[in-house]
């Protein structure tokens, strides 16, 4: 009879098969998109040489509908350049509390631009366009911050991937615009709610006066954002991305791998959405009152797991410690994404592990 780990002291075996949902910012490079990164022409981007990245940005510029687009190395940076270019410093910006720009964004608004900020309580990241239009304040005159931007985020990262309805968004444009206001549109993971609802990209960035894309989470590429907007703006933002410290030079390199998952791996998002939709009805079955999969819209899953007599930092303990990897985002709460690189096998032990970590207190 073979003896237990506890018997013999031996550590414990690790899962041979790990699924790491801890964020889809983790996909890797393909190998035909390395060999695109290889052979990309290139040149001096800080002198708008680089032949790769003025491609990929006229390219992303007309899938949005907007005249121009600046590419930058980091999402965080493409939202900070928007916001500064609508936001003076002393004035304010006003979004929901879930909101990337406050959340995950170090502070950076009120740090490089002098950007207050003001938030309204959101559910699962859900834009509310009368709540925003309740902060705003645009004749404080001498007495109060003046507000001169809205920022919507879509999908919603720490709203569990919510996509936001379009009606609402093209509704906020106006609102705003009549105020004199502008709307910023953080769409890190814009393309998993043009996946997800079928609307076009272009449909969603009209409601905005600048918009951010990631190609570094869902996409598969290594580095990369966009800002889009006017040629005016990017003109203007270009200048502040210097500031800022991201001029590059040969960055086509980087360019030539957001090509290339624009062209081979937009669509297949929807696999991704597939698979986190199979996991939340299992669970859901399993465990009521975790997770409505209706309100689970695309590749982002978020597990109440207070309700089965969880913290988040222990669930995801316990799941990391079966080979699912995951993140806390609450005490009563934990998050997993998929994405480029978990398979159907790795969804099904996905799946098996959170189950049986649900259904195991009662």
């Amino acid at each position: 009879m073979t003896a237990s780990p506890e018997d013999t002291g031996a550590a414990e075996v690790p899962p041979t098969l790990v699924a790491d949902l801890r964020s889809d910012t983790l996909t890797r490079p393909t190998e035909a998109m390395r060999q695109a990164m290889a052979w990309a022409e290139v040149g001096d981007d800080v002198y708008a040489e680089d032949p790769t990245v003025l491609a990929l940005q006229r390219e992303v510029a007309e899938l949005l509908g907007h005249e121009d687009a600046l590419f930058t190395p980091t999402g965080s940076m493409a939202n900070q350049l928007g916001v500064r270019l609508h936001v003076a410093p002393g004035q304010e910006l006003v979004t929901d509390d879930l909101a990337h720009v406050l959340r995950a964004e170090m502070g950076a608004a009120a740090v490089l631009s002098g950007i207050s900020a003001r938030s309204y309580p959101t559910t699962a990241g859900r834009l509310d366009v009368d709540a925003a239009m309740a902060l705003a304040v645009t004749d404080g005159g001498a007495y109060q911050v003046g507000t001169s931007c809205v920022v919507v985020e879509n999908t919603h990262n720490f709203g569990g991937g919510t996509v936001q309805p379009l009606e609402a968004m093209q509704e906020l444009h106006r609102r705003a615009h009549e105020r004199g206001m502008a709307v910023h549109l953080d769409g890190a993971r814009l393309w998993n709610a043009h996946v997800a609802t079928g609307i076009p990209l272009a449909e969603y960035a009209a409601c905005a006066d600048t918009v951010s894309v990631c190609l570094s989470k869902g996409l598969g590429a290594p580095v990369g954002s966009l800002l889009v907007g006017s040629a005016e703006h990017m003109e203007q933002a270009r200048v502040w991305r210097k500031r800022f410290g991201g001029g590059m030079r040969q960055v086509g390199i980087l360019a030539a791998a957001g090509r290339y998952a624009l062209e081979h791996q937009l669509e297949r998002l929807a696999d991704d959405h597939a698979r986190c939709q199979q996991v939340a009805q299992a669970v859901a079955g399993a465990r009521p009152g975790v997770v409505y999969p209706a309100d689970v819209h695309t590749n982002i899953l978020v597990l109440r797991v207070a309700a089965a007599g969880w913290t988040g930092a222990d669930f995801v303990a316990a799941a990391g410690e079966r080979g699912v990897l995951g993140y806390p985002t609450g005490p009563g709460s934990a998050r997993f994404v998929w994405h480029l690189d978990v398979d159907d096998a790795q969804t099904d032990h996905a799946g098996a592990v959170l189950t049986d970590l649900l259904t195991a207190r009662r």
